[in-house]
């Protein structure tokens, strides 16, 4: 039986992709299975994988036939792995030597639904350590409660798929899988129905995951439309949080997040092409004006007067015709 199942998307990253296979290779096991989708990459990657398939120890390689992105690839690989427990890895990252045996066996001791852990982060030669932010480690905690506050970083804000483990149930509860189709910030809607819906988590002080920042293919790096999927992504996360039956204490936390995100993109408006970027003000708008206004009026209260500012006068500005998330 397969202990562990690790899903890893590839898209053109054939510069970084012999990295993260050998780093693979360094975590094998004979109960271990590495799905290795590619995402209709256009570049070498389909060969390095052929070859992965071959070398690497429980490799299983799915093609798409067209590109989906990262989500839709996410989820081909929950539905072709057999493990007891899940995890991720992107296909430009790394792992430390034994990493995924450690977790392995942080999830089993604690017996919970899923486990967080720490990451580095790696843009360049800089290296610097991210902590989930969750102050209680090794301890099973329902993960609602670890949501709030709303003016504070939480776990809900660490949304990276591959800072975990993940037990096979939360696939049969329909807890794991995506949003199909979002471009960006996939992990946002998924993290947020982990905590919301999962029964137990804990975090760990763990580190072996090597996230690489600053890869030019990287869609944190290309301000094309694909960026405005985080529009989809925050709206899901707010309906969904209004039908929860704390959504009077939750909606605060969901609201302020969105409203921090959409500053932030706008205050990096020039790295996207024009036509992007009076479509990211026009749809940013548009959300504004979808969430719950009292909710948003609380938000922007508690927020910083620049960021505030800037989002009160994106609110006045006029509706535009035609656009939508």
């Amino acid at each position: 039986m397969v202990k562990l199942s690790v899903i890893v998307p590839f898209y053109n990253v054939q510069q970084y992709a012999p990295d993260t296979l050998r780093s693979l290779r360094a975590n094998a096991r004979e109960d271990f299975e590495f799905i290795l989708v590619d995402d209709c990459s256009r570049d070498e990657t389909p060969d390095i994988l052929a070859r992965a398939e071959r070398e690497l120890p429980g490799a299983v390689h799915v093609r798409h036939e067209q590109n989906g992105g990262l989500a839709t690839a996410r989820n081909t690989g929950i539905d072709a792995a057999s493990g007891e427990y899940l995890t991720f890895l992107d296909g430009d990252d790394w792992l430390a030597p034994g990493y995924y045996e450690q977790l392995l066996s942080a999830i089993e001791d604690l017996g919970c639904d899923f486990v967080r852990t720490d990451h580095v982060q790696c843009t360049a030669r800089a290296r610097a350590i991210h902590r989930v932010p969750h102050g209680r480690r090794g301890v099973v905690l329902n993960p609602r409660e670890a949501i709030l506050p709303a003016d504070r970083s939480t776990s809900v804000d660490y949304a990276y798929a591959w800072a975990g483990i993940y037990h096979r149930r939360l696939v049969d509860r329909g807890l794991l899988h995506f949003t199909d189709g979002l471009r960006t910030a996939e992990d946002r809607p998924w993290i947020w129905k982990l905590h919301r819906e999962a029964e137990s988590f804990a975090t760990v002080g763990l580190l072996g995951v090597f996230y690489r920042r600053g890869v030019a293919s990287s869609l944190t790096q290309i301000g094309d439309v694909r960026q405005l999927d985080f529009i989809r992504a925050f709206d899901q996360v707010v309906v969904e949080t209004a039908q929860d039956p704390d959504a009077d204490k939750l909606l605060p936390k969901a609201v302020r997040t969105y409203c921090a995100i959409i500053s932030h993109h706008l205050g990096s408006i020039e790295r996207f092409e024009p036509q992007v970027a009076r479509k990211l003000k026009s749809m940013s708008a548009a959300a504004l004006r979808r969430m719950p206004q009292n909710v948003l009026d609380e938000a922007l209260d508690s927020m910083d007067v620049q960021r505030a500012t800037r989002l009160r006068r994106l609110r006045r500005r006029p509706a535009a015709t035609g656009v939508a998330a």
